[in-house]
């Protein structure tokens, strides 16, 4: 692929590669939909048809939001990998490796439209969770480590799902490979205590990325204790960010590769 150099050019690129993911996703109106309908369906499920029999020691409409949020930004992001693979399957990337743009502008692109359609769903979730009748104590402060915490977990979801997008070979393939991003808040506190599992289940619910992210952001809206897991949910975000990104990056460059 051509490159020019610049920190100019890289902006323009990034901007003009931001710009036709953003009009894309707003095209797709479906996803866009099912990204946000689902969590509010789940939510009222679990509120409403599970919530009465589930002891969390306080509402659980208070408990069960923040893990609805991060279950939202994961179908969010997974559609990330769904629209990668369309430009890598489509013929789209051949015609943009004529082209003097840089290697990471095309995944950044696609990743700044999941962190914007994240920040709409996420929005709508909130907005139905207080007309539900949640009241969180948070103050700006806490909004604002809330936000910036959720950010940083939905860049590495988002660049996860682009490096399972560049290796995909279909669209259905990606959404298959980015199943699991889907399925592991519900091995999590997102909707029940650990405490409550089996051990086996407590083991992996207590050692992984989703339970601390949840801890930290269910304590930061509610003023229940963090405890150690914000350190440990900002150590996860960021590894996996980083990671993240330099797998997605080096995939693409091998899958693009003259």
């Amino acid at each position: 692929m051509t490159t020019h150099t610049g920190p100019a050019n890289a902006l323009s690129d990034c901007l003009t590669m931001i710009g036709r993911s953003i009009r894309l996703s707003r095209r797709q109106v479906d996803t866009l939909l099912m990204s946000i309908l689902l969590p509010l369906l789940m939510m009222a499920l679990f509120v409403y048809v599970f919530g009465g029999a589930i002891n969390t020691g306080t509402g659980y409409l208070n408990y069960v939001v923040p893990g609805i949020i991060l279950l939202c930004s994961g179908y969010g992001a997974a559609s990330t990998a769904m629209s990668v693979a369309q430009d890598m399957s489509s013929g789209m990337i051949d015609r943009l490796r004529s082209l003097p743009i840089r290697v990471f502008a095309v995944l950044n692109g696609h990743v700044v439209a999941s962190v914007a359609r994240n920040a709409v769903s996420t929005a709508v979730v909130i907005g139905a969770a207080v007309a539900m009748g949640f009241r969180p104590g948070a103050g700006l402060d806490d909004w604002l480590l809330s936000i910036g915490l959720l950010l940083v977990y939905v860049l590495a979801l988002s660049w996860l799902a682009a490096g399972l997008g560049t290796v995909a070979r279909s669209v259905e393939s990606a959404s298959a490979l980015s199943f699991f991003m889907l399925f592991l808040p519900y091995l999590s506190s997102a909707f029940v205590p650990v405490q409550t599992m089996p051990s086996f289940l407590r083991g992996i619910s207590e050692n992984q990325p989703i339970t601390p992210v949840i801890e930290t952001i269910r304590g930061l809206l509610t003023g229940t204790p963090i405890g150690d897991n914000g350190w440990i949910a900002l150590v996860w975000c960021v590894g996996l960010l980083v990671v993240s990104f330099a797998i997605a990056t080096w995939l693409y460059r091998r899958r693009t590769r003259s």
